[in-house]
């Protein structure tokens, strides 16, 4: 258990990239566009002229793109910003006694969104992070993604052409953390900062963090399936691969408390990886964070679930929903065989930037409240003033903060006559 619940929270893990990611962050700060040009060149190899990527560019690559995937995104689109307008909040006041309070909800100005260009390019990030702080009424959008080679991926800009984003800038890592929280002469800074990327990516937005606002430190993906003897072995070991197919730190664990279900499992596993293009990053990730677990029962199974708190979670059971009440701590939770994790991920609408390595005890999916600021709202009239006057006064002794009491004694003090 210790090797899933400490897997990427891992501070060692951190530790060894800190010193390389704080040196990006302080050259970016210091020197600019110039450093970003060259850890470009240092880490896609490329060199770059202009560092943003202009509409003509992002149209041509975009036509590359076959007409079925251009559907896809925008069937894509549409659930996913269906979904997060019903997460819109609204300002709101009332008055009571003389005092009116409420909430006043308003966008952030300016945000940067991440978008990971490595091992894989990634056109749902675009959607999935760029469509809430839309819904939410940000002005300004600045989306970073690295292109390896030089080339923006067709599939990117397709994304990126049908949600509008006019702001584009062709750097990754830690650097373009650096540029979005610092500002640089061609890219202002931002206010807060939203995606996925790999170890560097994550140790930098936590480093920027109180200089800009970030939605999460993401670690590597993972899926838990709670099953019982009425699961399918095939659909189970289908989805435990295609988390571990994102890379050697993914971790999938299936848990359940039928011994043969776990070893069809295990049998499923070993075959169908053979067949996949990216089997040599599948295997490591099951052989280092891969685990199959036999409880007594169903309830240990739930327990050791919130226990580990994972980034996705499938009940493949009989009654999925008789499971849904004891779940306490997931980032989404997919119910029934007929709900794979990757249909949370491309088209059902929720959000797939997910809390990851044990944080869904207490954070939440990314969404349109991550772009939004909550401002509280006080107005009190001289009676309302009066009727608080002794609380707040009094409390304000007992506190030993005079000058805070005095505030209200003035206002009594001049009340005569008036």
């Amino acid at each position: 258990m210790d090797r899933l619940t400490k897997r990427a929270s891992s501070s060692e893990r951190e530790d060894a990239v800190q010193k390389t990611v704080r040196t990006i962050l302080r050259d970016v700060r210091m020197h600019g566009d110039k450093a970003l040009r060259r850890y470009t060149e240092k880490f896609d190899s490329i060199q770059l002229g202009r560092l943003s990527v202009d509409r003509k560019e992002i149209s041509a690559s975009a036509r590359k793109a076959e007409k079925t995937v251009r559907r896809s995104l925008e069937a894509s689109a549409g659930r996913i910003r269906i979904f997060h307008e019903r997460q819109m909040e609204k300002s709101w006041q009332f008055s009571r006694d003389g005092i009116t309070v409420g909430q006043i909800i308003r966008p952030v100005r300016r945000a940067g969104v991440y978008v990971p260009g490595g091992k894989a390019a990634y056109p749902s990030t675009v959607m999935m992070n760029v469509i809430p702080a839309q819904v939410a009424g940000v002005r300004e959008i600045a989306l970073c993604v690295p292109t390896p080679g030089g080339a923006l991926n067709p599939y990117v800009a397709c994304a990126i052409k049908l949600l509008g984003i006019k702001e584009v800038y062709r750097i990754g890592g830690a650097q373009a953390v650096a540029a979005l929280a610092y500002g640089t002469d061609t890219i202002k800074k931002v206010d807060k900062i939203v995606g996925p990327g790999n170890i560097y990516v994550a140790v930098a937005k936590r480093m920027v963090f109180g200089e800009v606002g970030i939605d999460m430190v993401a670690g590597p993906s993972e899926i838990l399936v709670l099953a019982d003897k009425t699961a399918n072995a095939a659909f189970i070991a289908s989805d435990l691969l295609s988390q571990a197919e994102h890379d050697e730190m993914a971790s999938s664990v299936m848990i359940t408390d039928s011994v043969s279900l776990a070893e069809e499992v295990y049998a499923e596993l070993a075959g169908r990886m053979k067949t996949l293009k990216r089997k040599d990053i599948a295997a490591k990730s099951i052989r280092k964070y891969g685990a199959i677990i036999v409880t007594k029962s169903m309830k240990k199974a739930v327990d050791i679930a919130n226990r580990i708190a994972p980034e996705h979670l499938e009940l493949m059971v009989a009654k999925p929903k008789a499971l849904l009440p004891g779940i306490q701590n997931a980032g989404a939770v997919f119910l029934g065989k007929w709900t794979p994790e990757p249909l949370g991920d491309y088209a059902a609408g929720p959000n797939h930037t997910l809390p990851t390595s044990g944080t869904a005890r207490f954070s939440s999916p990314l969404g349109v409240y991550d772009f939004i600021k909550r401002t509280s709202l006080i107005d009190a009239s001289r009676s309302g003033f009066m009727k608080l006057a002794e609380t707040v006064e009094t409390l304000a002794d007992i506190e030993g903060l005079e000058a805070h009491g005095n505030t209200i004694r003035v206002r009594r003090a001049g009340m005569t006559g008036k």
